[in-house]
């Protein structure tokens, strides 16, 4: 490429990033470069599609976000480095996770907070008003748990602001196996969610077919198969 093209693309890429910055969206290329990120996390990003995800989430500078079930935390400090410096991310799980503290220790971040509190009251006592609640690859575990699955997604919906989202996304089962395969094959039919959440109050907003895979039987153990699993992936408004 001749240097007068070069010059004229790199100006039009960050003339781009500046008109996101300037609209409220994170700049997903710096985002993704970050020192903070493991390489744990740049292997997962293939199956993970951080992204499109982020896209998906409607995730914007200044948000205030909670991830349900954040497990190690790769979903909570993407979403951390897409809230900015302005905005703040609490990682919730119902028992504090090591590897989650590690990451913290290695990489602090002053805006991401790990938040050890149940999921049938999973916001704690002292969190505003929320624009985004996440819960991915998780929410067949909870619903194999002891946990009041109504309780819990009234809890979200009230730690939402009006206009606020709830993504969930999660490995698909077969169509009316509801939950009979969350335990044996780690999947959950995606209309179970769908009336779970929608009794809460909320309403569906979107699908996505970002993580679809058509190859996938729905036959196999969800983390056992040789390619990434069939997932489903749905935003829900507050109204």
């Amino acid at each position: 490429m001749k240097p007068f093209l070069q010059c004229l693309l790199g100006a039009l890429l960050g003339l781009s990033a500046l008109c996101a910055l300037a609209q409220g969206q994170p700049d997903t290329t710096t985002l993704l470069s970050s020192p903070l990120r493991l390489p744990a996390d740049l292997s997962a990003d293939v199956s993970r599609k951080p992204v499109e995800f982020l896209n998906f989430t409607k995730s914007h500078i200044g948000m205030k976000a909670l991830d349900i079930s954040a497990g190690g935390g790769y979903t909570s400090q993407l979403l951390a480095l897409a809230a900015g410096n302005n905005g703040r991310v609490w990682a919730q799980n119902e028992k504090s996770s090591a590897n989650l503290k590690a990451r913290l220790e290695a990489h602090p971040q002053a805006n991401l907070t790990e938040m050890v509190s149940t999921y049938e009251d999973p916001r704690g006592p002292n969190l505003p008003p929320l624009d985004l609640i996440t819960i991915v690859l998780s929410y067949h575990d909870i619903a194999y748990t002891s946990t009041d699955r109504s309780k819990m997604n009234a809890q979200l919906f009230q730690a939402l602001k009006p206009g606020g989202h709830l993504v969930i996304i999660d490995h698909s089962a077969k169509a009316g196996k509801a939950l009979q395969d969350i335990k044996t094959l780690h999947r959950i039919d995606p209309m179970t969610v769908i009336q779970d959440i929608t009794a809460a109050g909320f309403q569906l907003e979107a699908e996505s077919g970002d993580w679809k895979n058509p190859g996938d039987s729905k036959e196999e153990h969800s983390a056992k198969m040789s390619t990434p699993s069939d997932r489903f992936a749905l935003r829900f408004v507050k109204p």
